[in-house]
């Protein structure tokens, strides 16, 4: 039990898998966070900013499978590094949709149960019908909500062509604002503030934590008081 415990504590630890999994884990991880049940747990953000301040050993893990020798230009590590992790996380939501158009219709003629009512279908596909293009793009700086969203938009039968746009806008957004943010806010603090983010990863989980989640809870309990006070 405590090596389980062990496990899932490192896996959601994005220092650790950058160390003890490279390139390749991380890509594993964007894939699975959007595209598998299981991966709503997984550091999403956190592990790409992180990223983004190791972008340099990172890139060069993939070119040495292509033979090629390390680059000493940060940027075009970068650039290599976006592209990998665009190419996983939209794989990852497609497979997601995927997922969801297959299951979607059976779910439809599902019994009403004590946490499934088929109204909460008819109410998302409304509204996918009416933000499902914002809904995809946004979905993806939320932690979980990226996970269940592209499911639930092929549960509901969305236009897969417009998934699939807004599907690689979203993720384009979500990889480079984190990539980038690390690459560079990282230098920005140690230049300006001889603060070494390298040495308190634990500043950059809880403040992406916030940032992240307080939309979501601002909007879970003062929506609520605003419904109940009109």
């Amino acid at each position: 039990m405590n090596e389980i415990i062990e496990t899932l504590r490192n896996v959601i630890n994005p220092q650790w898998i950058i160390d003890h999994g490279g390139l390749w884990f991380l890509l594993f991880i964007i894939f699975a966070e959007t595209g598998l049940f299981v991966g709503f747990f997984l550091p999403g953000d956190s592990l790409l900013f992180v990223a983004g301040i190791y972008s340099n050993p990172l890139a060069s893990d993939f070119l040495k499978i292509l033979g090629m020798p390390p680059l000493y230009n940060g940027v075009l590590n970068l650039l290599i590094l976006i592209v990998l992790i665009v190419i996983a996380g939209f794989i990852g939501n497609m497979i997601g949709f995927a997922f969801g158009k297959k299951i979607g219709p059976a779910m439809f003629n599902w019994p009403d149960r004590f946490l499934f009512k088929k109204k909460y279908l008819h109410d998302a596909h409304e509204f996918y019908e009416k933000h499902g293009g914002g809904a995809v793009v946004f979905a993806r700086f939320l932690p979980i909500i990226r996970t269940f969203a592209p499911i639930i938009a092929g549960i509901v039968d969305m236009d897969k062509k417009k998934f699939t746009f807004f599907n690689l806008i979203g993720c384009v957004a979500w990889v480079v604002s984190m990539l980038v943010g690390g690459h560079f806010l990282e230098k920005f603090i140690l230049e300006q503030f001889n603060f070494d983010l390298r040495k308190h990863l634990e500043v950059i989980v809880i403040g992406i934590v916030f940032v992240t989640t307080a939309p979501v809870l601002w909007k879970l309990f003062f929506g609520k008081n605003k419904s109940a006070q009109s």
